[in-house]
């Protein structure tokens, strides 16, 4: 099953470390050599080697020149940033509000031709009405502290809707029966939510499953995770989105939603679900 995301990131900042402490090797320098070289102080190159400071694009430039390999230079700002970018925190994203990481969402959906979602906490964007999402946003917002733009957030998120109806793409959704009783926003929200699911489960581009309540484990419930076509997958945590790219991993996830898929009722089953619990809010 698949490895913490974080440690994942981690690996990729201590493999980066390896191939610059490599470069200094090659070059027959010493740390403080190269220190000098590059005009810092020593435990700089440290804390660079053990991969517990990120070096900057400056950083890796003065590097490369001191080993006398700049021609590695691009290759190595490219990768850096790479993995700068598999673990992100949520407060670092939304520092300026919520609309760009939603509008990146929208750009993911664009190009992919299917999506295999698994939550297990929430309805998925592309699926939620307005009512919904101003609630989940407007929790989240609340709780980071974050500048709040959710008026703007959510019609971005409900963007993603359009790819639905159009462009021939693919949804695989899997859904743990907890996200359809959990109450996020009033009855009255949940409600409409919950039918506007029905509206789209028979939608030629939606395969929905359910996940019940009763079903023997063969997954454990893990935190929500987005795979875009076998070149990309997202994993949302509660403080940090990650991405991860590595081809092993991406085929780590999908084996884990195969399974989860196997755990799942769709059509009327998944419907007999979602009608359940509308029930049980009206």
């Amino acid at each position: 099953m698949p490895a913490s995301p974080s440690s994942s990131a981690q690996a990729a900042r201590i493999a980066l470390a390896r191939r610059l402490q490599h470069l200094r090797q090659d070059a027959g320098l010493t740390g403080k050599e190269l220190s000098a070289r590059c005009g810092w102080h020593p435990a700089k190159t440290t804390r660079i080697q053990k991969g517990e400071s990120a070096p900057s694009d400056a950083d890796i430039k003065a590097w490369c020149t001191a080993c006398g390999s700049a021609d590695q230079t691009e290759d190595l700002i490219a990768t850096a940033r790479a993995v700068d970018s598999m673990y992100v925190e949520w407060r670092r994203i939304h520092k300026n509000g919520m609309r760009k990481v939603q509008e990146d969402f929208y750009t993911l959906h664009e190009r992919a031709g299917i999506c295999r979602v698994y939550s297990s906490n929430a309805v998925p964007g592309f699926f939620q009405t307005a009512d919904y999402a101003t609630a989940l946003l407007r929790s989240i917002t609340d709780f980071q502290g974050t500048p709040d733009d959710v008026a703007d957030a959510v019609a971005a998120r409900l963007a993603r809707s359009r790819f639905l109806y159009e462009g021939g793409h693919r949804f695989v959704v899997l859904l743990e029966e907890w996200v359809l009783r959990a109450r996020i926003g009033d009855p009255a929200t949940m409600t409409h939510q919950l039918r506007h699911l029905l509206d789209v489960l028979p939608l030629p581009s939606v395969s929905l499953g359910v996940i019940p309540f009763s079903a023997p484990r063969v997954v454990w419930p893990l935190e929500a995770f987005y795979v875009f076509d076998n070149a990309h997958t997202v994993v949302e945590t509660l403080t940090a989105e990650i991405n991860i790219r590595q081809p092993r991993e991406i085929a780590d996830y999908r084996r884990a939603f195969a399974e989860l898929a196997t755990m799942a009722v769709f059509g009327a089953d998944a419907r007999a679900l979602v009608e359940s619990a509308i029930r049980t809010l009206t």
